[in-house]
């Protein structure tokens, strides 16, 4: 019987069930005397609804009851992974290959941990032996390509493991991934030219479509980007992502009022997409609905705050001092990950479950001042306000070191309710008002719009200042001059 629940679990799973999933598992799961495959399945039930650190209690319980499991820890591995916990993510890992894992997925959980630790070459050869063991492992090439662009800022040698396995075989999906590189290392004319040859040869793939749609509006190709935008529509009517795509070709094109029937559509359905509402936003500027100063109130909604001095340190000086001399340290990559927004810097991510000291009193110190902004923005129905409850939860945690002349492209965080830039080192531009070197700015999207929009609102940063605003709103930098980088520290909350 026990079995058979399991199995049925596993199955709705499969079909997206997840919180029927839970249901028929919860009550079993919390019985002391609970199977390894009744825990494994629960956990995996509660990551399927973002409940990650609830996932790892029983992940552990599963570990612990069946110690020569090998799929018990590798599920354990996963967990920790998932939650920035490296070094018990690489211990758990370890101890499943130990056991005989020689998955492909178990390496890449081994590789990421390593690298979360710094350990780059290494983590190099195990991406690599993951590579060995699925040739078209999709996620081991994109995290292979991205380390070795990160650590050199070198397209062709980022490039070259994933160009070998595409000369044997076209793979539309690793050719997504080779577009993205080409992206992101600033070739985007090149990138597209990637797009357009994987889709005369995969014509229906929607990630190449949706990809070529943006590449082709950002370089000015807007009727291009919509055949591709309208390709990917006609093949997945009905999915958030393909409509989002949609909406933006046609910005691009001129069709606010289409754009913003589209937007509606997905927002009918997720009412809180951050994507969704940046974009439903731009419609309403462009067509001059009042709707859109209520979304983007930014007397309202865009606050800086002085950091609290977090405990354990005399005052916010000292603690920015010691901030700045971790973050040095943690700081050793040469360029900027993908999808990210930042140029001519480096990131360095999960901050948030960072079990340091100075990490886990910046964060404490940072939810004191998402809960003070929650009750200064006060009530509302708009899609920021309605969703307070009085308590945020932290759900990324990240910082970044841009080099003079680097900057944020204008992006929003699909992932958040309430977004943030910290500010600890900042280059002597930043005094000059009318240049606003560094500053943060706001309103400008960072997908072609037709109209062009410019930004409408700006912030001056400061060192120990914290911006808070919605995630959903555009916001990017002031490339800055001079010969000094930019420190800052950045995260997302989220309702708890």
């Amino acid at each position: 019987m026990n079995q058979g629940l399991v199995q049925q679990a596993w199955d709705l799973l499969g079909r997206g069930q997840v919180e029927q999933a839970l249901a028929l598992t919860a009550a079993g799961a919390a019985r002391p005397t609970a199977m390894p495959g009744l825990l494994i399945v629960h956990a995996a039930a509660l990551k399927g609804a973002g409940r990650h650190a609830e996932a790892l209690t029983f992940n552990e319980r599963a570990a612990r009851s069946a110690p020569q499991d090998r799929l018990a820890w590798y599920n354990l591995a996963a967990t920790n992974g998932d939650l920035g916990r490296q070094v018990e993510a690489e211990a758990a890992v370890r101890k499943a290959m130990s056991l005989g894992l020689d998955a492909p997925e178990a390496w890449l959980v081994l590789a990421r941990a390593v690298q979360f630790q710094h350990r780059y070459d290494e983590a190099e050869t195990i991406f690599q032996g993951a590579i060995a063991r699925r040739p078209n492992f999709v996620d081991a090439h994109r995290d292979l390509a991205q380390l070795r662009w990160m650590r050199t800022a070198d397209l062709d040698h980022a490039l070259a493991p994933l160009k070998a396995t595409l000369a044997r075989q076209s793979d539309p999906r690793l050719l997504h991934v080779q577009a993205l590189v080409e992206e992101f290392a600033g070739r985007l004319p090149q990138a597209l030219d990637t797009l357009r040859a994987g889709l005369r040869r995969h014509p229906n793939d929607l990630h190449l479509l949706i990809t070529a749609a943006h590449a082709a509006a950002e370089l000015g190709e807007t009727a291009e980007g919509l055949v591709h935008a309208q390709a990917a529509a006609r093949l997945a009517p009905g999915a958030a992502p393909v409509l989002k795509s949609l909406a933006e070709a046609l910005l691009a094109s001129g069709d606010a009022a289409g754009a913003s029937s589209v937007a509606g559509s997905v927002l009918q359905a997720f009412p809180y997409d951050q994507h969704a509402l940046s974009l439903q936003a731009l419609a309403w500027r462009i067509l001059g609905d009042p709707r859109y100063g209520v979304l983007y109130d930014y007397e309202a909604f865009v606050r800086p705050y002085t950091l609290p001095t977090p405990q354990g340190w005399s005052d916010l000086p000292s603690f920015l001092a010691d901030l700045r001399k971790r973050l040095g340290e943690l700081h050793d990559l040469e360029t900027h990950p993908l999808q990210q927004s930042l140029r001519g810097g480096a990131q360095v991510q999960s901050l948030h479950t960072s079990r340091e000291p100075v990490f886990q009193a910046f964060f404490a110190s940072a939810r004191a001042s998402v809960d003070r902004y929650a009750a200064e923005i006060g009530e509302g129905s708009d899609p920021l306000r309605i969703r307070r409850t009085g308590k945020a939860v932290v759900q990324g945690g990240w910082s970044v070191s841009l080099k003079p002349n680097g900057f944020h492209t204008d992006h929003v965080h699909p992932q958040g309710w309430v977004s943030s830039a910290f500010y600890i080192d900042l280059p002597p531009g930043v005094d000059d008002a009318n240049k606003r070197e560094g500053w943060i700015k706001f309103g400008q999207p960072g997908c072609a719009t037709a109209p062009k929009l410019d930004a409408e609102h700006a912030v001056k940063p400061s060192p120990g200042t914290l911006v808070l605003f919605p995630s959903y709103m555009w916001h990017g930098t002031v490339p800055f001059s001079g010969e000094t980088r930019r420190l800052t520290m950045a995260f997302d909350a989220v309702p708890g």
